[in-house]
């Protein structure tokens, strides 16, 4: 893989990982219920997922997935039902972030990490984003050093962007503003989940 090459991987994955939707919405939960490090523990946990995806997509499982459509929606329907779930525990604050705070609870790293790898796994977007995108980089990964930047890159720079997510947002002067409005930020999170969902269910 050439310099340039790599460059345009590079751009293409800052703009994935920037792209605003339910993966910031989870990072945001648990920075807020958890403090900084259950927020970057959502954040690589998520990030592994995106490594996944990557992995598979240069094995080529993922096009043959896609060419499978039976168990490319069932996963999809899977993954849709998971996100819906999480979508209406958080309306209903039923373990939401709003409820922990209110009894003196924080999220715990468990939590940050499932929650962070099942929304990267469970979201059939993120596959099809690398489907489309990534094969071009696949052909000229035609070492073991360009296969490594293949898998590794999208999964660093998601890894590092929500990273800075939780610096963010776990700063001193932003923390316990958002932390007033744990509750709304439950219900938001929960009608993005909802809405993606949905989505994922109509485009199938």
């Amino acid at each position: 893989m050439t310099f340039s090459a790599w460059l345009g991987l590079l751009a293409i994955c800052c703009l994935g990982a920037m792209s605003p939707g339910p993966s910031l919405a989870m990072v945001v939960r648990h920075t807020l219920g958890g403090g900084r490090g259950k927020g970057i523990i959502c954040a690589w946990a998520h990030s592994i997922g995106i490594g996944v995806y990557a992995l598979l997509t240069l094995l080529g499982l993922a096009v043959l997935l896609k060419q499978a459509p039976m168990v490319f929606n069932g996963i999809a329907i899977i993954g849709a039902l998971y996100l819906a779930y999480m979508g209406i525990q958080a309306l209903r604050s039923k373990g939401g972030m709003s409820d922990k705070l209110a009894a003196g609870e924080s999220t715990d790293a468990l939590s940050a990490a499932r929650d962070g790898l099942a929304i990267s796994l469970f979201n059939p977007k993120i596959m099809l984003f690398f489907l489309a995108l990534f094969s071009q980089f696949v052909m000229v990964a035609d070492n073991m050093t360009g296969k490594a930047l293949i898998v590794l890159t999208p999964l660093i720079i998601d890894g590092l962007w929500y990273t800075l997510i939780a610096l963010i947002l776990s700063h001193s002067a932003v923390l316990p503003k958002l932390r007033e409005k744990s509750a709304l930020i439950d219900k938001l999170s929960g009608v993005v989940l909802i809405l993606l969902a949905v989505r994922v269910i109509v485009t199938l």
